[in-house]
């Protein structure tokens, strides 16, 4: 399992560091922020190959380590890494650097290895589907790669290609073997006469050199004896000033005098060693000077010699050097022919062997892949029913060609055939799938055969194609791998990434001069936003985070959703007055008419508000009746908003300033929007002016009055129950910081 990765200086990757955990992992963020630049750098920790070209700009080399959980990794690395002499511990550690002039260098816990070893590693650590995998589904060979990973059958696999090479090296010599056998009779006469010619020059090793030296220095004889005699008359045979008299004079000299000086006694020894050396090299010339006048018919000898092995190097089409060699090989070829039937007779045994060693493992391997097919087909025929492909099947086919040759992978053609409908042929793949029915079977095979995996699985993008429910269903098989091992994906969509265990969000900044791609791991409470950003456009609205949260609540454990109150701005103290206002004006109370003023109820507005001024402490110790209001809402606090009256005049229903309770005057204003019947609402068609029925009573227009205390109504009035409210408001407004809850 990998825990740890750094990635630096790799494309547009400054630098990440990030640590992993078991489970679905889910990558998402907008197209190019880099999602699959993160593949391709698992990629080279893998073993792929890289160039300078992935070094980010600027950089001398791009840098990835992963440090991968032994505890839980398959044995076969253990035993690799014994194999390969690698102490591994509970951890490994993959390092990959590559150099800015494309050089890279690979180490396992430190150790420098080579980049086949650490593909062989990376093909036990990690296990890449990439998006476009579906494209290779319809090859015979992919298929047959997908079944024998399916069925875990690469070990027997691997034994069949050894008995296919072993029978295939056998049959080449036999081929070879049996050409030489047709022309057998001519061969074998040409090679005893090149051979009995070769034997009888007996040609030694290094014979060839030493005659080209001495035929050399037998053609220079007469400038080497002049050469000769002329030294041994300067060196000792001349009479006058030849060498050897000249320092036995100046012996004689110096001895006189060796009892004057006794210095000269010490020179003395030189000068007789040096009479000695020329008397020795005056007899080894004279020595070669005879030998020279002697040796008068060698030359001869040497030249004819040189003459035979010349021309039977030309004859065997080699140099004279290469003759010797030449010589053994036709030797050996000629005793591989004198035994030729002999050796064609074990030859083909052995091949009779050979070849029923293959059938037999390639008849086992071929009942292990009907047996894995069988069960590839029943698992992807059940995933096909929930990936929108209800009622069709799958079926692997496996079979034999009997006069086909034995090949690397065995007898066994294997064909993927599928039918989408219910009632239809099973047919090849390639022939009847479309596109996204292709991704579906392709992302069906993939889960089906990760799903046997102790890998790290890494899914890049292999959801395109597909959406809706189908998507839904998707997210829900990898987070199924996910909970028996680890899983990463990069994904589009939302239903994918919303059952993820972990959430990794990948974006892309630049300052104008620089790109850089970072990660980011997110909390819960981030996801919502982030699944919002891919169910929405541009503007994440409310709604989408709704849906997100939603879609998330069943797999991740989210905060509790914020109270309608929670996300209401705070009001001031002139909003909750006004509010309360409005709350103590629907209350259900008795309307305050015409009759309760004292007035005929035919008086017009101006009469009704002259004596509701002058009776301010019975209209307010009248009860008032709760108007509904007209289309438009609630009124606005501050603002007259009351509904249309029978005599098409509008009530003040608003409240009145905020330093006091309402008076009398504006309480009639608010009964004033009372009437025996419905009152009319905008849009209903009424004229203004006119009477609904049943007809309302005309209620003047209630006049602004000023704010008065509400005990100037009298101590006989009761306080209203919108009184409480209206002092519950004030008080919470002046409190600092009021928010409403």
């Amino acid at each position: 399992m990998l825990t740890y990765l750094q990635i630096r200086d790799f494309a547009i990757i400054d630098a990440i560091e990030l640590e992993l955990h078991p489970g679905l992992t889910v990558l998402t963020g907008e197209t190019g922020a880099g999602k699959s630049i993160l593949v391709d750098a698992l990629q080279l920790l893998a073993g792929g190959r890289a160039g300078a070209e992935v070094v980010r700009h600027g950089a001398e080399r791009a840098e990835i380590t992963g440090t991968f959980d032994l505890t839980r990794t398959p044995r076969e690395l253990k035993r690799w890494l014994e194999e390969q002499s690698i102490s591994g511990g509970e951890e490994l550690s993959i390092r990959r650097v590559v150099s800015s002039d494309g050089r890279s260098r690979a180490y396992l816990n430190g150790q420098a290895v080579a980049l086949t070893s650490l593909r062989e590693a990376g093909n036990i650590l990690i296990d890449i589907h990439g998006q476009h995998e579906f494209q290779s589904l319809t090859r015979s060979a992919a298929q047959r790669e997908l079944l024998d990973g399916y069925g875990r059958l690469e070990p027997a696999a691997g034994q069949v290609g050894i008995a296919h090479r072993v029978w295939l090296e056998l049959l080449n010599r036999t081929l070879e073997l049996e050409g030489k056998a047709r022309d057998r009779d001519a061969r074998l006469e040409l090679l005893r006469y090149q051979v009995s010619e070769l034997k009888a020059l007996q040609l030694k090793a290094g014979e060839f050199e030493s005659l080209v030296d001495e035929h050399a220095r037998l053609a220079n004889r007469g400038k080497l004896a002049e050469a000769t005699q002329t030294a041994l008359q300067l060196l000792y045979e001349g009479e006058q000033g030849s060498a050897h008299a000249g320092v036995s004079r100046a012996l004689q000299a110096l001895r006189g005098l060796e009892a004057v000086d006794p210095k000269l006694g010490a020179m003395l020894p030189f000068v007789e060693e040096a009479a000695i050396q020329i008397r020795e090299a005056a007899r080894e010339l004279s020595h070669y000077r005879d030998g020279l006048e002697l040796d008068t018919t060698r030359q001869d000898e040497v030249e004819r010699r040189l003459a035979a092995i010349e021309e039977l190097a030309r004859k065997n089409r080699v140099t004279p050097l290469e003759l010797a060699a030449r010589t053994a090989e036709l030797v050996s070829e000629l005793e591989t022919v004198e035994r030729a039937d002999m050796d064609l007779a074990v030859l083909r045994k052995d091949l009779a062997a050979a070849l029923e060693e293959f059938r037999t493992l390639a008849a086992q391997l071929s009942a292990k892949r009907t047996t894995a097919g069988r069960a590839l087909a029943k698992d992807i025929t059940t995933r096909m029913q929930t990936l929108g492909m209800s009622g069709g099947r799958f079926q692997v086919e496996v079979s034999q060609d009997g006069t086909a040759d034995p090949a690397q992978h065995g007898v066994d053609q294997i064909e993927f055939r599928v039918t989408a409908n219910p009632g239809q042929p099973l047919r090849a793949l390639a022939k009847v799938a479309s596109g996204g029915e292709l991704s579906r079977l392709s992302l069906a095979v993939q889960v089906s055969c990760a799903a046997r995996e102790t890998r790290c699985m890494i899914f890049d993008e292999v959801d395109s194609g597909i959406g809706g429910a189908v998507a839904e269903i998707v997210g829900r098989e990898l987070r199924a791998l996910g909970e028996s091992g680890q899983v990463l994906c990069v994904t589009h969509l939302p239903q994918v990434a919303s059952q993820g265990h972990h959430h990794l969000r990948v974006a892309k900044s630049t300052d104008g001069r620089t790109t850089r791609t970072a990660l980011t791991e997110l909390a819960p409470q981030d996801r919502v936003g982030e699944i919002a950003r891919m169910l929405g456009g541009i503007e994440v609205t409310g709604k989408a985070r709704e849906h997100a949260r939603e879609m998330l609540r069943t797999h991740v454990d989210l905060p509790p959703d914020p109270s309608p109150t929670d996300k209401m701005p705070a009001l001031t103290a002139k909003d909750l007055l006004a509010q309360a206002k409005i709350a103590a004006r629907s209350g259900k109370e008795a309307p305050v008419e015409a009759k309760d003023l004292g007035v005929d109820p035919r008086a017009t507005a101006a009469e009704l508000s002259k004596a509701a001024a002058a009776k301010p402490g019975k209209v307010a110790a009248q009860p008032v009746k709760a108007v509904p209001q007209a289309i438009g809402g609630t009124p606005q606090p501050g603002k007259g908003a009351g509904p249309t009256t029978a005599a098409g005049q509008t009530t003040a229903a608003g409240p009145t300033a905020a330093t006091g309770p309402t008076t009398a005057a504006a309480q009639t204003g608010a009964a004033a929007q009372t009437a025996k019947g419905t009152p009319q609402a905008a849009g209903d068609g009424a004229q203004p002016g006119k009477a609904t029925d049943p007809p309302m009573k005309a209620v003047p227009e209630a006049p602004k009055a000023a704010p008065q205390p509400t005990k100037s109504a009298g101590p006989a009035t009761k306080a209203s129950a919108g009184d409480n409210v209206i002092d519950l408001a004030a008080k919470a407004a002046a409190r600092p910081g009021a928010k409403r809850r």
